[in-house]
């Protein structure tokens, strides 16, 4: 019955809303990705209100490119679950099929290896990762396809060898004094954590947005304990500002 209600409250907003009438796909795909990363902020800090409020925008976004679908003559929200329906129960024959899958990285494997097996044709192994990622995350995805294919390290602890060869390249290109060839070695050296990332289970956004958070908490502790003595951050050493944060971390761990 919700979904319906929601069907109904769109085609009456695209009939009678200014600014619904308005919106195209064009349109509405910065919001769907500010929408997407309103849920990502959410779900890090754990806000289950949250999480519910940013589901229900998302999904309004999909019932509203299905509407423009619809309008198109292209597909509608029907079109849309049925498609994702197939795809699922095509992607876990270990569950519809006589496939057999025990573990979680089995059924990761099966799952990338049909999803190649489809898209190979059209795109090649890595054709399928879009391009309107953020590079962390894409980053992260082409190192998952082409782990998929068996093109990866052999035991997770050798990737740490290429990232000191990575860090060891941009070393030179610092005394090289190379800007350009420095952005490649930097690249480069991101790639490879982001390797190292995926080989040891660990999101590198989350890792990193955790450590934003840190930085921010600290930070604003400098700022406060500095106002409280009267002074700007301006007029303070580093030294300083250094005992200031040694402080916050302590009163992290108490």
């Amino acid at each position: 019955m919700a979904t319906v209600r929601l069907l109904d409250v769109m085609d009456k907003l695209r009939a009678e809303c200014p600014w619904d009438r308005e919106q195209t796909f064009d349109t509405l795909r910065n919001n769907t990705i500010e929408e997407t990363y309103e849920l990502a902020d959410a779900i890090t800090d754990k806000n289950m209100e949250g999480i519910k409020e940013e589901l229900g925008d998302l999904l309004l976004h999909v019932v509203f490119y299905s509407k423009l679908g619809d309008e198109a003559g292209a597909f509608d929200y029907t079109d849309v679950a049925n498609a994702v329906c197939d795809k699922l129960i095509y992607r876990h024959p270990h569950v519809y099929g006589d496939i057999h899958a025990d573990t979680p990285e089995e059924v990761k494997q099966n799952w990338e290896a049909l999803k190649l097996r489809k898209k190979r044709r059209k795109s090649g192994t890595l054709g399928g990762v879009p391009v309107s990622l953020p590079s962390m995350v894409k980053a992260y995805r082409i190192g998952e396809k082409a782990a998929a294919t068996g093109f990866d390290w052999q035991k997770r602890e050798d990737v740490w060898a290429k990232v000191k060869e990575e860090l060891m390249e941009v070393d030179v290109e610092l005394r090289a004094d190379d800007h350009e060839k420095l952005i490649d070695e930097m690249g480069d050296l991101f790639f490879a954590l982001i390797n190292a990332c995926r080989l040891y289970g660990i999101d590198p956004e989350a890792a990193l947005e955790r450590t934003n958070k840190k930085f921010i908490r600290r930070f604003g502790y400098v700022e406060q304990q500095a106002e409280a003595s009267g002074r700007m951050l301006a007029d303070m050493t580093l030294e300083e500002m250094d005992a200031y944060w040694d402080e916050a971390k302590r009163l992290e761990h108490e």
